[in-house]
């Protein structure tokens, strides 16, 4: 499928106007395996010059696009869909060698991107529009009437993060161009093989020439100019809380949707299934290893179960495998995405242990691979009860009750997902309104989906709301035509 892409020397070029390309003599830069160091391709190191192609061709290309007839435009998407599935294993070594994701978590990734813009394509053609009497409002007769459409909104920018650059850079792309929109796509420099690989399913599919085009290279060359380029009219953006507020700062007048960090949290009462909320709680924290926005980051217990729930979930990380994926098909801890990933992840635990936090399970790391952590005793002392490791770490924190757990999630300045755990309903919706988060999960684990539903953050977890038929509103603007009806004679 892919097999013209990579150049001679495992360079991969970018996409702009239709064409794959590879300008002579650019800087490029070695993208390296997580998994053992070896070289998996090379991406350009692009300049401002190239962002402001790329920008200029997708500003070119937007109004011939927004007038192509939607049911045309998710052919093609449906297209794109059905290459991807086509090609999953091929898709799922890239992914196993860029980023370090096991087989079956890759394969998951790839189906259920090519499902996502299946059911955007959909849904976009399904979006109805409005007419509107002013006889509604009060003082005005039959005398007019507002038709209400979606238009799109111009040129999208599309940044993705590592940890997922097939699902999240579809659930940007595909949304935007079902819309009527064109966009240039920046993914990030690890991760960016496996998105270039997913452009090249667009391309197959018929995407006319203009209409998706990409960016690679170094956040902090090009990322301030692209972000805030005058050509641009919104911002996608996934990625750490971080680099969300800085861009959040220097874009003035533009819309934009972000997806940032979480810590969040699960929570457990005395009358929870435990073996229930053991397995969410022990998958939803580390596959992956724990490398997910979405990811069960502590544990609030109360201490009447606490005891009993952290001998469970000892028991079940334990059985966890750690090392390499490519080698065993059985490893769910992989290696993380860098050294510098793993050297936050162990300074946090050694903090907390340090402060008295009690290690329950793991501590040892093999360079990027950090074996599961269990921790007990985690206070609100101690920095792992509100940063975010993005690791394999998650440590249990014992409360007195259910007012308890609610005041100590609320404390932190993310605000994207919780779950409950308890077989009481009401009480279970009870803590759930007073949660300052985008979703809260009853009796399962943090996590994203289906991708119809809503998925926001609030606080320094996010802007706006994802889910594909809230994306495509994002990515739309509503346009009224009020007809003026002539008095009768």
């Amino acid at each position: 499928m892919f097999s013209d892409l990579e150049l001679p020397g495992k360079v991969y070029p970018n996409y702009q106007s239709g064409k794959w390309i590879q300008k002579e003599g650019a800087d490029l830069i070695e993208i390296r395996s997580p998994l053992d160091g070896s070289l998996v391709g090379k991406v350009t190191a692009m300049c401002k010059d190239d962002v402001d192609e790329a920008m200029d061709i997708a500003k070119r290309a937007q109004p011939r696009w927004r007038d192509v007839p939607i049911h045309r435009r998710a052919e093609i998407l449906h297209r794109a869909a059905s290459i991807l599935t086509e090609n999953a294993r091929e898709m799922v070594e890239v992914l196993l060698y860029e980023i370090g994701k096991d087989r079956k978590s890759g394969l998951s990734e790839v189906l259920r991107t090519a499902d996502y813009i299946r059911f955007a394509a959909d849904s976009a053609k399904n979006m109805p529009g409005e007419s509107i009497p002013s006889e509604s409002f009060p003082g005005f007769t039959k005398s007019k009437i507002s038709l209400v459409t979606r238009e799109p909104l111009g040129v999208v920018l599309a940044i993705s993060p590592f940890n997922y650059p097939v699902n999240l850079s579809a659930s940007k792309i595909a949304p935007a161009l079902v819309a009527g929109n064109t966009v240039v796509f920046k993914p990030a420099t690890q991760g960016a093989i496996s998105a270039l690989h997913l452009v090249k399913a667009f391309e197959m599919a018929g995407l006319p020439a203009g209409v998706l085009n990409t960016v690679t290279g170094y956040g902090q060359d090009i990322g301030d100019y692209t972000v805030t380029h005058e050509k641009l009219d919104f911002i996608n953006f996934t990625g750490s809380t971080q680099v969300g507020k800085r861009i959040a700062g220097l874009v003035k007048m533009k819309p934009m949707l972000m997806e940032l960090g979480g810590k969040d949290p699960a929570i457990v009462l005395e009358d929870a299934n435990l073996p229930l909320a053991v397995s969410n709680i022990v998958s939803g924290a580390y596959s992956y290893s724990g490398q997910r926005c979405t990811a069960v980051k502590r544990v609030l217990v109360v201490d009447c179960v606490a005891d009993h729930l952290a001998d469970m979930l000892r028991e079940k990380v334990a059985a966890l495998k750690a090392g390499n994926p490519a080698a065993d098909d059985e490893v769910t801890i992989v290696p993380l995405i860098d050294e510098h990933a793993a050297d936050t992840v162990m300074s946090l635990v050694e903090e907390a242990k340090d402060k008295g936090a009690k290690l329950l399970l793991g501590g040892k790391r093999e360079k990027n691979l950090v074996h599961p952590v269990l921790m007990d005793h985690v206070t609100t002392q101690m920095k792992l009860a509100w940063e975010e490791p993005f690791g394999p770490v998650l440590p249990i924190i014992r409360i007195r009750d259910a007012q308890e757990a609610i005041e100590i999630a609320n404390r932190s300045e993310y605000g994207l997902q919780s779950c409950i755990f308890t077989q009481n309903i009401d009480q279970a919706f009870s803590i759930a309104s007073r949660l300052e988060v985008g979703t809260v999960q009853v009796n399962g684990k943090t996590e994203r989906g289906p991708d119809h539903f809503p998925f926001l953050g609030v606080k320094s977890s996010g802007i706006g709301v994802q889910g594909i038929r809230y994306s495509i509103e994002a990515m739309t603007r509503p346009k009224a035509i009020v007809i003026n009806i002539s008095p009768h004679l």
